[in-house]
């Protein structure tokens, strides 16, 4: 009997890995914890900080010959060098990265991931550590007729799943609707940008939003391909993530972000990956 008990008792963290591999989303601002938090002598002895990502967001986290690089993962490594572990990336398909995180797969989330309402209810975010502004990409051949969001009426929208883009999509077709008179045709989403992208090449689409620093390298590797129509989103940034519970974590995360940023460190990262240093606010953004 006991047996057939502890089979039934499972914990937490199995319990959500199951979800997670049902799809099943934790959706809301409610998020169940992991087990116990991790400290930071846990980590040590694990030797190893596992880090959630989607290694198909150029220049952030991709692949390149089957390894995963990127500016997150050269900023990991230097943000967890004091603790003496390695840094495991797990490619993790985005519009499921929150619930994987809950469920156990991953210690901690770096992979651009923009402030929104919704996500700072759900998980606990660091200091900004890249800028997020979300802008749009058009056709070139377009350009002379789709010179802002607003030119956009009666197009159709492509977004990623779970994306900001995804988020503010029905705001964006009532800033076209009131100026234009319509919004969208149609919005479109797909499993990750490239997938978007290609949509867009090929005339499914007519223009996919994503940060202003992702579609800059869309545009440096498809030369005269695309072009970007600004103004579409306010500023805003990214952050590092971690579960709502995990103090320790995302406060090491901090100390060690703004000592990079004191330093020096993180915008030379920035001019080795974007070309550019970014302007960075100090606070998280407030969405009271």
């Amino acid at each position: 009997m006991g047996d057939h008990m502890d089979a039934l008792n499972l914990d937490r963290r199995d319990c959500f890995k199951l979800l997670a591999g049902l799809g099943l989303g934790l959706a809301g601002s409610a998020v169940p914890a992991v087990a116990a938090p991790l400290t930071l002598d846990q980590i040590k002895k694990n030797g190893s900080v596992r880090i959630g990502c989607e290694a198909a967001y150029r220049p952030f986290t991709f692949r390149d010959q089957g390894k995963i690089v990127g500016y997150d993962v050269d900023l990991a490594e230097i943000i967890y060098k004091p603790l003496g572990v390695k840094c495991d990336f797990i490619d993790t398909a985005w519009s499921g990265i929150v619930p994987a995180l809950y469920a156990g797969n991953f210690d901690v989330i770096h992979c651009a991931m923009t402030y929104t309402k919704e996500r700072v209810g759900r998980v606990a975010f660091s200091i900004p550590y890249a800028e997020a502004t979300q802008e749009m990409l058009i056709r070139a051949a377009d350009a002379g007729k789709v010179k802002a969001v607003e030119d956009m009426s009666g197009k159709i929208l492509g977004v990623k799943l779970g994306s900001a883009g995804d988020t503010m999509k029905t705001a964006l077709d009532q800033r076209v609707a009131a100026k234009a008179g319509k919004g969208f045709s149609e919005v479109k989403t797909y499993d990750d940008h490239p997938a978007a992208y290609l949509a867009l090449a090929q005339g499914s689409v007519d223009g996919v939003i994503n940060t202003l620093a992702t579609l800059t390298q869309v545009l440096k590797d498809a030369p005269g391909r695309y072009a970007i129509i600004r103004n579409v989103g306010p500023m805003t940034w990214s952050g590092i993530a971690t579960r709502k519970d995990e103090k320790d974590l995302i406060g090491f995360v901090d100390q060690r972000l703004a000592q990079l940023k004191a330093g020096g460190e993180l915008y030379a990262l920035q001019e080795k990956w974007f070309g550019t240093r970014m302007q960075l606010a100090e606070a998280i953004p407030s969405f009271s």
